[in-house]
C-alpha cells in the first residue's frame, strides 16, 4: 500500500495597506513596537485557544479566536484573521472535527503570518 503525502500551501494574505498606514501614522519604530505587541497578544490568545479546545471548552475556543480574528484585523492579517473565524464558527456549531482540521489551518497560517508581516514593514 502506498501512502501519498499531501503538501498544504495557501497563499497568505496581508493587508499592505493596512501596514503602510500604521507606518505612517506611527513612525517605522513605533509601528514596529505595535506590531509586536499585536504579535504578543495575539500568541497568548493562540495558546489559550489551543489549551480551551483540548479541554473541549468550545465557549472558551469562541472567545479567543474572536479576540485573535480582531487583533489580526488591526494590523493587516487577513488570512489568519479569517481562519480565526471559522475556528469560532466551528466551536459555535460543536463541529469537533471541523474544529480540529479548521486549528491545524490556524497553526499554519499563524506561522507564515509572522513571517508575512515583517517582511511588510
Amino acid at each position: 500500500m502506498k501512502v501519498a503525502s499531501l503538501g498544504v500551501d495557501e497563499p497568505i494574505r496581508v493587508d499592505n495597506g493596512r501596514v503602510q498606514d500604521i507606518v505612517n501614522e506611527l513612525g517605522e519604530t513605533a509601528a514596529e513596537g505595535l506590531i509586536q505587541m499585536a504579535l504578543e497578544q495575539m500568541a497568548i490568545a493562540l495558546g489559550t485557544l489551543k489549551d480551551s479546545a483540548r479541554r473541549m471548552d468550545d465557549g472558551a475556543v469562541v472567545v479567543q479566536a474572536e479576540r485573535l480574528s480582531r487583533l489580526a484585523w488591526q494590523v493587516g492579517l487577513v488570512s489568519l484573521a479569517g481562519v480565526a473565524v471559522d475556528v469560532a464558527d466551528c466551536a459555535r456549531r460543536h463541529e469537533s472535527v471541523a474544529l480540529t482540521a479548521t486549528l491545524a489551518r490556524m497553526d499554519r497560517i499563524a506561522a507564515r503570518s509572522l513571517t508575512e508581516i515583517w517582511e511588510e514593514i
